[in-house]
């Protein structure tokens, strides 16, 4: 079905969050384009979407990083989990959840239909700024921070 589909009815369904850090351990930050469906002019992690059918995890990483951010880096999948998101629209992520990392140190290409800024910030900062000012953050991307420090830490 539509990924639309699925957030309508609230229904489990495979996802993906791609996290590039640079040689300094920054992550790369992304905030919404302004004209997103939902979320929009949050900042997120470099890039997350959903697989299409016969793509892998990291195949699918690939795609959404260049569609996103015009670059493409090597990906290795750091786990999965699942988790549920609800959205003031009504909307629902309900998602298995495959967590990819990427090595990048340059300025991405950003799409601005999909992605309206973005800025590196260290895992220790993102999640001080978090606690100061949640409601900047995606609904997904405080709950997948989360399982990611705790990965990393």
């Amino acid at each position: 079905m539509e990924k639309i589909e699925a957030h309508e009815k609230a229904l489990l369904h495979r996802a993906f969050s791609v996290f590039v850090v640079n040689d300094k351990n920054e992550i790369m930050l992304q905030q919404r384009a302004l004209g997103k469906y939902h979320s929009p002019g949050l900042w997120t992690n470099t890039c997350c979407s959903h697989q299409r059918e016969g793509e892998t995890n990291i195949e699918a990483g690939k795609r959404r990083l260049m569609e996103e951010m015009g670059f493409v880096t090597e990906l290795e999948e750091l786990f999965h989990f699942i988790y549920i998101a609800p959205f003031d629209n009504g909307l629902t992520e309900h998602e298995l959840d495959h967590v990819m990392i990427g090595q990048y140190n340059d300025a991405p290409n950003i799409n601005p239909d999909e992605v309206a800024s973005y800025k590196w910030m260290t895992a220790q900062d993102i999640k001080d700024d978090m606690e100061r000012q949640p409601d900047i953050y995606t609904e997904w991307f405080k709950i997948i921070f989360e399982k990611y420090y705790s990965h990393i830490s």
